[in-house]
């Protein structure tokens, strides 16, 4: 080494899936990820904004990235949602992350994901929201293939509370899927992203068709008046999937997705999957019927489905185990 040289710094950053302690370049820039020496895992050079320091990745989505993050005045793991750079300038995507904070923000229920702030540094904006990193219903579904009734029927109960306090605060969800119900360190789901919620009473029309195919209402594909029973249809198509490891509808186009959920009947779910409780069949499938009047008319009719599915299957079980 040449006087002219310096040595580079190096800094000691845990990895967060194994724990083992890695020694980093310094020279690395904030958010840059290298190889965990032990699990392979990302190892982040950890990035401050103001008293929240980012230190590891949790998911990424199209509008930004969300950190696990530890907030030093309070002393406590959050997650932070860093909206990418490049959407600084894009009026559509800081609509949606407004929106975003604001409708979670006026929202009090345990399996709604909590916003503590909402802030700027530069050109970046970024929300502090409660902790929920113990993996997604969809990397639930990808890792089982099949998620036992009991946990899809307790989500679909604790979902349907909290798409039902959003309802009395006015508010639809608008793109229930499995990946936005995420789990906190006590299994407690926890539903994220209102980045498309709007008023349930709105009259506004949308241009564009929002929501994920997969599991989208088919008065949505046909730009008829889009109501609560669209988020129930929804969220019944999640629960389908995570109780059958299959998606309501297959087809080789998303055009050809999205016309399913009008034209197509739906597969009994019981045909899918036989070990399911007929109450948890019957609940799903009428969730999830093509005419909106024909659901449940209200969140607490459908989660009494739920709730008395779910006696029945403990009440089987118990009986079983018994004999």
């Amino acid at each position: 080494m040449t006087d002219t040289e310096e040595k580079k710094p190096f800094r000691m950053v845990s990895c967060y899936e194994c724990g083992k302690k890695n020694f980093i370049s310094g020279d690395l820039k904030p958010l840059d990820l290298v190889a965990c020496g032990q699990c392979g895992g990302p190892v982040m050079m950890p990035r401050r904004l103001r008293h929240i320091e980012l230190r590891a990745p949790i998911a990424s989505g199209g509008m930004g990235t969300v950190y696990r993050a530890f907030d030093s005045t309070l002393e406590r793991y959050v997650a932070v949602k860093l909206m990418k750079p490049e959407l600084a300038e894009d009026s559509e995507a800081l609509e949606a992350f407004y929106r975003e904070a604001r409708a979670c923000a006026g929202l009090n229920h345990t399996n709604i994901i909590h916003i503590y702030s909402f802030d700027q540094e530069g050109d970046e904006r970024y929300l502090v929201m409660e902790i929920a990193d113990q993996g997604s219903l969809d990397s639930r579904i990808e890792k089982e293939k099949v998620v036992s009734e009991l946990d899809v029927l307790d989500v679909g109960i604790s979902v349907s509370s909290a798409l039902d306090k959003a309802l009395e605060h006015n508010l639809l969800h608008r793109d229930i899927k499995p990946g936005n119900i995420l789990f906190n360190d006590e299994g407690e789901p926890k539903l994220v992203d209102f980045g498309l919620a709007k008023k349930a009473d709105s009259e506004e029309e949308d241009s564009d068709l929002w929501g994920t195919p997969y599991y989208i209402a088919p008065e949505k594909v046909e730009r008829k008046k889009e109501t609560f029973l669209s988020d129930m249809y929804s969220l019944a198509g999640t629960m389908y999937h995570a109780l059958t490891g299959h998606v309501p509808f297959e087809a080789p186009t998303i055009e050809d997705i999205v016309a399913a959920h009008i034209h197509t009947p739906l597969t009994h779910i019981m045909d899918v999957n036989p070990n399911l409780t007929p109450q948890t069949g019957d609940a799903i499938m009428q969730a999830m019927s093509k005419r909106p009047e024909e659901r449940y008319k209200s969140y607490d009719e459908f989660i009494m489905a739920l709730t008395a599915a779910r006696s029945h299957l403990l009440v089987n079980f118990y009986n079983v185990t018994e004999s």
